[in-house]
Protein backbone atom coordinates (compact mmCIF):
# COMPACT_ATOMS: atom_id res chain seq x y z
CA UNK A 1 0.00 0.00 0.00
CA UNK A 2 1.41 3.47 -1.43
CA UNK A 3 1.47 6.25 1.47
CA UNK A 4 -1.38 7.98 -0.05
CA UNK A 5 -3.86 5.37 0.19
CA UNK A 6 -2.59 4.73 3.95
CA UNK A 7 -3.09 7.98 4.57
CA UNK A 8 -7.04 7.49 3.59
CA UNK A 9 -6.93 4.42 5.61
CA UNK A 10 -6.87 5.87 8.69
CA UNK A 11 -10.22 7.90 8.29
CA UNK A 12 -13.21 5.36 8.85
CA UNK A 13 -15.92 7.91 7.97
CA UNK A 14 -18.51 5.81 6.43
CA UNK A 15 -18.70 9.08 3.58
CA UNK A 16 -15.24 8.14 2.58
CA UNK A 17 -14.43 5.94 -0.25
CA UNK A 18 -15.89 7.48 -3.55
CA UNK A 19 -15.32 10.54 -5.75
CA UNK A 20 -17.21 12.94 -3.22
CA UNK A 21 -19.15 12.30 0.00
CA UNK A 22 -22.54 11.88 -0.40
CA UNK A 23 -24.58 13.87 2.33
CA UNK A 24 -28.45 13.68 1.41
CA UNK A 25 -28.91 14.95 -1.88
CA UNK A 26 -25.14 16.84 -1.51
CA UNK A 27 -22.18 15.74 -2.87
CA UNK A 28 -18.53 17.74 -1.22
CA UNK A 29 -15.52 16.89 -3.24
CA UNK A 30 -11.95 18.47 -2.88
CA UNK A 31 -8.85 17.89 -4.96
CA UNK A 32 -5.18 19.50 -5.03
CA UNK A 33 -2.97 20.56 -7.73
CA UNK A 34 0.18 21.22 -6.72
CA UNK A 35 3.47 22.33 -8.59
CA UNK A 36 5.86 19.87 -8.69
CA UNK A 37 3.63 17.12 -8.48
CA UNK A 38 0.79 17.76 -10.74
CA UNK A 39 2.47 19.98 -12.95
CA UNK A 40 5.46 21.94 -13.63
CA UNK A 41 5.14 26.17 -14.05
CA UNK A 42 7.42 26.08 -17.04
CA UNK A 43 5.42 23.66 -19.20
CA UNK A 44 1.40 25.84 -18.39
CA UNK A 45 0.64 29.39 -18.30
CA UNK A 46 -1.36 30.81 -15.33
CA UNK A 47 -4.60 30.36 -17.09
CA UNK A 48 -4.17 26.63 -18.26
CA UNK A 49 -2.98 25.77 -14.68
CA UNK A 50 -6.07 27.25 -13.29
CA UNK A 51 -8.21 25.85 -15.73
CA UNK A 52 -7.02 22.09 -15.34
CA UNK A 53 -7.12 22.83 -11.23
CA UNK A 54 -10.87 23.23 -11.44
CA UNK A 55 -11.51 21.07 -14.62
CA UNK A 56 -10.03 18.04 -12.13
CA UNK A 57 -11.89 19.46 -9.08
CA UNK A 58 -15.44 19.34 -11.62
CA UNK A 59 -14.48 15.87 -13.07
CA UNK A 60 -15.79 13.96 -9.48
CA UNK A 61 -18.87 15.99 -9.10
CA UNK A 62 -19.17 14.85 -13.18
CA UNK A 63 -18.35 10.86 -11.98
CA UNK A 64 -21.08 10.90 -9.40
CA UNK A 65 -23.48 12.24 -11.45
CA UNK A 66 -23.85 15.56 -9.96
CA UNK A 67 -23.72 19.31 -10.92
CA UNK A 68 -21.91 21.57 -9.55
CA UNK A 69 -22.91 24.38 -7.18
CA UNK A 70 -20.25 26.50 -5.05
CA UNK A 71 -16.23 26.17 -4.78
CA UNK A 72 -13.81 27.21 -2.69
CA UNK A 73 -10.79 27.99 -3.16
CA UNK A 74 -7.12 27.69 -1.62
CA UNK A 75 -3.82 29.20 -2.80
CA UNK A 76 -0.51 29.55 -1.91
CA UNK A 77 1.19 31.86 -4.05
CA UNK A 78 4.55 32.14 -4.27
CA UNK A 79 6.14 35.97 -3.52
CA UNK A 80 7.84 36.46 -7.14
CA UNK A 81 4.21 35.50 -8.95
CA UNK A 82 3.39 38.68 -10.81
CA UNK A 83 0.19 40.59 -10.45
CA UNK A 84 -0.70 40.25 -14.12
CA UNK A 85 -0.62 36.15 -13.66
CA UNK A 86 -2.70 35.90 -10.38
CA UNK A 87 -5.39 37.80 -12.05
CA UNK A 88 -4.96 35.65 -15.09
CA UNK A 89 -5.52 32.70 -13.02
CA UNK A 90 -8.11 34.19 -10.52
CA UNK A 91 -10.79 34.52 -13.98
CA UNK A 92 -9.68 31.33 -15.60
CA UNK A 93 -10.49 29.74 -12.47
CA UNK A 94 -13.67 31.84 -11.95
CA UNK A 95 -14.62 31.17 -15.80
CA UNK A 96 -14.12 27.46 -16.25
CA UNK A 97 -16.59 27.30 -12.79
CA UNK A 98 -19.06 29.01 -14.29
CA UNK A 99 -18.92 26.73 -17.75
CA UNK A 100 -20.05 24.00 -15.42
CA UNK A 101 -23.02 26.26 -13.51
CA UNK A 102 -20.49 26.73 -9.93
CA UNK A 103 -19.43 29.68 -8.33
CA UNK A 104 -16.92 30.59 -6.04
CA UNK A 105 -17.76 31.56 -2.89
CA UNK A 106 -14.36 31.85 -0.96
CA UNK A 107 -11.54 30.17 0.16
CA UNK A 108 -8.06 31.23 1.64
CA UNK A 109 -4.48 32.49 0.42
CA UNK A 110 -1.24 32.52 1.86
CA UNK A 111 1.88 32.66 0.36
CA UNK A 112 4.33 29.70 -0.45
CA UNK A 113 7.44 29.06 -1.98
CA UNK A 114 5.56 27.21 -4.92
CA UNK A 115 2.05 27.67 -6.85
CA UNK A 116 -0.49 25.52 -5.00
CA UNK A 117 -4.29 25.34 -5.62
CA UNK A 118 -6.82 23.37 -3.25
CA UNK A 119 -10.25 23.38 -4.35
CA UNK A 120 -13.60 22.15 -2.67
CA UNK A 121 -16.50 21.21 -4.62
CA UNK A 122 -19.93 21.22 -3.47
CA UNK A 123 -22.78 19.86 -6.08
CA UNK A 124 -25.68 18.57 -5.65
CA UNK A 125 -26.94 14.61 -7.26
CA UNK A 126 -30.56 12.81 -6.60
CA UNK A 127 -28.76 10.03 -8.20
CA UNK A 128 -25.35 9.52 -7.69
CA UNK A 129 -23.33 7.17 -8.93
CA UNK A 130 -21.37 5.35 -6.23
CA UNK A 131 -18.25 3.10 -6.98
CA UNK A 132 -20.33 0.30 -4.44
CA UNK A 133 -22.92 -1.63 -6.92
CA UNK A 134 -21.43 -3.47 -9.31
CA UNK A 135 -22.11 -7.81 -9.33
CA UNK A 136 -20.68 -10.78 -10.49
CA UNK A 137 -21.38 -11.05 -14.46
CA UNK A 138 -21.16 -7.04 -15.54
CA UNK A 139 -18.86 -5.54 -17.75
CA UNK A 140 -16.58 -3.38 -17.07
CA UNK A 141 -15.83 0.28 -19.32
CA UNK A 142 -14.41 2.91 -20.05
CA UNK A 143 -14.72 6.62 -22.24
CA UNK A 144 -12.52 8.10 -24.76
CA UNK A 145 -9.10 7.24 -25.66
CA UNK A 146 -6.72 6.28 -22.94
CA UNK A 147 -2.97 6.76 -23.26
CA UNK A 148 -2.75 10.03 -24.63
CA UNK A 149 -2.09 12.60 -21.18
CA UNK A 150 1.04 9.69 -20.80
CA UNK A 151 2.63 9.99 -23.93
CA UNK A 152 2.35 14.27 -23.80
CA UNK A 153 3.83 14.15 -20.04
CA UNK A 154 6.52 11.79 -21.01
CA UNK A 155 7.02 14.57 -24.05
CA UNK A 156 7.10 17.34 -21.21
CA UNK A 157 10.29 15.43 -19.49
CA UNK A 158 11.70 15.08 -22.40
CA UNK A 159 11.33 19.03 -22.63
CA UNK A 160 9.72 18.80 -25.99
CA UNK A 161 6.62 20.98 -26.48
CA UNK A 162 3.07 19.37 -26.72
CA UNK A 163 -0.44 20.30 -28.46
CA UNK A 164 -2.24 23.54 -26.91
CA UNK A 165 -5.06 20.91 -26.98
CA UNK A 166 -3.68 18.05 -25.43
CA UNK A 167 -5.76 16.54 -22.60
CA UNK A 168 -2.77 17.18 -20.74
CA UNK A 169 -3.69 20.53 -20.80
CA UNK A 170 -7.71 20.29 -20.59
CA UNK A 171 -9.31 17.06 -19.47
CA UNK A 172 -12.61 15.69 -21.57
CA UNK A 173 -15.32 15.14 -19.10
CA UNK A 174 -17.97 13.01 -19.70
CA UNK A 175 -20.96 14.79 -18.34
CA UNK A 176 -23.51 13.87 -21.09
CA UNK A 177 -22.73 10.69 -21.05
CA UNK A 178 -22.82 10.27 -17.18
CA UNK A 179 -26.06 12.23 -17.02
CA UNK A 180 -28.22 9.76 -20.02
CA UNK A 181 -26.27 6.45 -19.02
CA UNK A 182 -27.30 6.84 -15.45
CA UNK A 183 -30.24 4.96 -15.20
CA UNK A 184 -28.32 2.12 -17.22
CA UNK A 185 -24.67 1.99 -14.83
CA UNK A 186 -24.21 -0.11 -11.49
CA UNK A 187 -20.99 1.98 -10.67
CA UNK A 188 -18.67 4.57 -11.55
CA UNK A 189 -15.78 6.67 -11.29
CA UNK A 190 -13.04 8.99 -12.71
CA UNK A 191 -9.82 7.27 -14.34
CA UNK A 192 -7.75 10.03 -12.42
CA UNK A 193 -4.99 7.60 -11.47
CA UNK A 194 -4.82 5.40 -14.17
CA UNK A 195 -6.88 2.71 -15.71
CA UNK A 196 -5.11 -0.11 -13.90
CA UNK A 197 -4.95 1.51 -10.27
CA UNK A 198 -8.83 2.59 -10.66
CA UNK A 199 -10.22 -0.75 -11.95
CA UNK A 200 -8.33 -1.96 -8.81
CA UNK A 201 -10.23 0.63 -6.40
CA UNK A 202 -13.40 -0.34 -8.27
CA UNK A 203 -12.99 -3.84 -7.55
CA UNK A 204 -11.81 -3.35 -3.99
CA UNK A 205 -14.77 -1.22 -3.29
CA UNK A 206 -17.47 -4.08 -4.31
CA UNK A 207 -15.19 -6.96 -3.11
CA UNK A 208 -15.01 -8.99 -6.40
CA UNK A 209 -12.00 -9.51 -9.70
CA UNK A 210 -12.04 -9.79 -12.62
CA UNK A 211 -11.42 -11.30 -16.64
CA UNK A 212 -10.05 -9.35 -19.03
CA UNK A 213 -11.31 -9.44 -22.39
CA UNK A 214 -8.88 -7.43 -24.31
CA UNK A 215 -5.34 -7.15 -23.36
CA UNK A 216 -4.55 -3.60 -22.45
CA UNK A 217 -0.96 -2.28 -22.89
CA UNK A 218 0.81 0.16 -19.91
CA UNK A 219 0.86 2.71 -22.30
CA UNK A 220 -2.95 3.02 -21.69
CA UNK A 221 -3.43 1.43 -18.30
CA UNK A 222 -0.86 3.08 -16.71
CA UNK A 223 -1.90 6.65 -18.17
CA UNK A 224 -3.13 8.65 -15.09
CA UNK A 225 -4.80 12.21 -15.25
CA UNK A 226 -7.02 11.33 -18.16
CA UNK A 227 -10.13 11.56 -16.69
CA UNK A 228 -12.41 9.50 -18.58
CA UNK A 229 -15.20 7.20 -16.67
CA UNK A 230 -14.90 3.80 -15.42
CA UNK A 231 -18.20 1.98 -15.35
CA UNK A 232 -19.45 -1.05 -14.68
CA UNK A 233 -22.90 -2.63 -15.86
CA UNK A 234 -24.74 -5.47 -16.43
CA UNK A 235 -24.52 -7.00 -20.11
CA UNK A 236 -28.03 -6.66 -21.14
CA UNK A 237 -27.78 -2.37 -21.47
CA UNK A 238 -25.01 -2.78 -23.47
CA UNK A 239 -26.80 -2.06 -26.50
CA UNK A 240 -28.52 0.64 -24.79
CA UNK A 241 -25.41 2.22 -23.54
CA UNK A 242 -23.59 2.17 -26.99
CA UNK A 243 -26.62 4.08 -28.30
CA UNK A 244 -25.90 6.94 -25.60
CA UNK A 245 -22.36 7.39 -26.89
CA UNK A 246 -23.09 7.30 -30.19
CA UNK A 247 -25.20 10.25 -29.22
CA UNK A 248 -23.01 11.88 -26.83
CA UNK A 249 -19.61 11.59 -29.05
CA UNK A 250 -18.24 9.50 -26.64
CA UNK A 251 -15.61 6.27 -26.80
CA UNK A 252 -16.73 3.35 -25.07
CA UNK A 253 -14.45 0.56 -24.72
CA UNK A 254 -15.42 -2.87 -23.08
CA UNK A 255 -12.50 -4.28 -21.40
CA UNK A 256 -13.51 -6.76 -18.71
CA UNK A 257 -15.76 -9.45 -17.24
CA UNK A 258 -16.62 -9.19 -13.36
CA UNK A 259 -16.14 -12.43 -11.83
CA UNK A 260 -15.36 -13.77 -8.10
CA UNK A 261 -11.20 -13.69 -7.96
CA UNK A 262 -8.87 -11.34 -6.29
CA UNK A 263 -7.07 -10.84 -9.94
CA UNK A 264 -5.49 -7.33 -10.24
CA UNK A 265 -3.62 -5.40 -12.53
CA UNK A 266 -0.49 -3.97 -12.24
CA UNK A 267 -0.86 -0.42 -10.08
CA UNK A 268 1.98 2.26 -10.77
CA UNK A 269 2.10 5.82 -9.25
CA UNK A 270 1.61 8.55 -12.29
CA UNK A 271 2.87 11.57 -10.10
CA UNK A 272 6.01 13.08 -11.00
CA UNK A 273 8.01 12.69 -8.32
CA UNK A 274 8.09 9.44 -8.53
CA UNK A 275 7.79 9.21 -12.26
CA UNK A 276 11.43 11.37 -11.85
CA UNK A 277 12.93 8.56 -9.75
CA UNK A 278 11.58 5.95 -11.64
Amino acid sequence: MDKEAFAIAQFHSKYIGDDGAVIGDMVYSMDAFHEDIHFKHAWMTPAQIARKAMLVNISDAVAMNADPLYVLVSLAIPQEMPYDEIASLAASLETTAGEYGAQIIGGDTVGGDKLHLSLTLISQSKDPLMRCGIKEGDLLAYTGTLGMVKRDLDRLFRNETIEADSRFFEPTLRRSFVKQARPFLRSGMDISDGLFCDTGKLLDANGLGLELLAQIPDSIGLSGEEYEMLVGFAPEVLEQLLEIAKATDTPLTVFAKVVRNDIRLPCKSHHFKNQNEA
